[in-house]
């Protein structure tokens, strides 16, 4: 079977299962380095149909997850003449980027990009890069993770990166990728999603590593021992799409089918479609620069909590994403959401575009970027 035909499988799974938040074939560990080139991969100027991921580089160029064009780069660049070169490239198989759907990105301490993907693990190494090329360190799932899928990763702040996958867990020291269990009850075997999925893995404040799964609840790891939430301690549902933690100490969880709860360190609060928001399935969790908490509710585009009520976005607000898989704020204070429809950045000032009431603004391949 030749790429583009795996490709074109993945694009119909995708509209069928990715819907909702989790929107899916080998490499080895290689350095390739290719020169940047502008592809034109879609036949309509939408970045991708799904944008899964946002991240902004230490260059302050963004990368975009797709969810069957591997990554997307956006470069705003001065050019020869004195002016400003924009432009969105691609990489995937074709291009020595081990990945064409991508479930996952990090940074780690030193400014590296790392992409969790249906094909193993990818490493965007700074210091082996020259002006003008990308060159891609590839862990195949095949050679390193006895062909696990994975969903998601995470560079913590003590150097180890770590990478969750459909059954397992895998944490790498620089050195080696060696497996990491939770203590599961029993083992769950599969090779596309099982209730030991890993969906998002984070570090709070403490150092805690926290792992979100889709039938467990959500694990605490302090380094020695294991801490364990699910239904039981007050938790809405123990399958648990995100896990963040806001800058007053509080963790987040957003739920595939209970909505969101927030942990204080002593109880849970709840927020659910009985009171709160439209549609209990929740993707993704994320907190603005002004201490907002901002996540997506399947169907409903996204909410914005201020610490007293939610502000709900969606078609009418211009946000054309029902599916969001992403939200992101960038350096410059932008708010970017992604998801399937493609790419859109929230203005909080729709007087400012002349012409234009939305509050969020479709981005496609020509812009607006700014």
């Amino acid at each position: 079977m030749t790429i583009l035909n795996n490709h074109i499988i993945l694009l119909l799974f995708s509209a069928v299962y990715i819907n909702s938040c989790e929107g899916v074939d080998k490499v080895s560990h290689a350095n390739k380095t290719i020169k940047e080139s502008k592809v034109v991969l879609q036949p309509n100027l939408q970045i991708a149909e799904y944008i899964r991921h946002i991240f902004q580089d230490k260059n302050g160029s963004l990368w975009f997850g797709t969810n069957g064009y591997g990554a997307a780069h956006y470069e705003d660049s001065s050019n020869d003449s004195g002016g400003q070169e924009e432009r969105v490239s691609y990489y995937s198989n074709a291009e020595g980027f081990g990945g064409q759907q991508i479930t996952g990105i990090s940074e780690d301490r030193q400014k590296n990009i790392w992409f969790a993907t249906d094909q193993g693990v990818v490493k965007y190494d700074w210091s082996s890069n020259k002006e003008g090329e990308k060159q891609f360190i590839n862990y195949s799932s095949q050679q390193y993770f006895s062909g696990q899928r994975f969903w998601s990763i995470f560079a913590d702040s003590k150097g180890y990166i770590w990478a969750g996958g459909v059954t397992d867990i895998f944490r790498f020291d620089g050195f080696l990728w060696a497996p990491f269990e939770l203590p599961y009850p029993e083992a769950e075997p599969g090779d596309f999603i099982t209730n030991r999925t890993i969906w998002s893995i984070t570090e709070d404040s403490k150092g805690n590593i926290w792992f979100s799964t889709n039938g467990h609840g959500a694990f605490k790891y302090d380094g020695q021992s294991f801490t364990q939430y699910s239904e039981e301690e007050g938790l809405t549902d123990n399958s648990v799409d995100h896990i963040m933690e806001d800058s007053k100490g509080n963790i987040w969880f957003g739920t595939r089918r209970g909505g969101v709860s927030r942990y204080d360190g002593m109880s849970f609060t709840n927020y659910t479609e009985n009171d709160s928001i439209g549609n209990n399935e929740v993707c993704v969790i994320y907190e603005d620069k002004e201490g907002n908490i901002w996540f997506s509710s399947e169907g409903y585009g996204v909410y914005c909590y201020n610490g007293a009520s939610f502000t709900n976005y969606s078609k009418n607000e211009g946000l054309g994403v029902r599916a969001v898989q992403d939200i992101f704020e960038d350096k410059e204070g932008r708010l970017w959401v992604g998801g399937g429809g493609g790419l859109y950045r929230y203005n909080a000032s729709p007087k400012d575009l002349v012409g234009r009431n939305e509050t969020f603004i479709n981005v496609t391949k020509k812009g607006p970027w700014k």
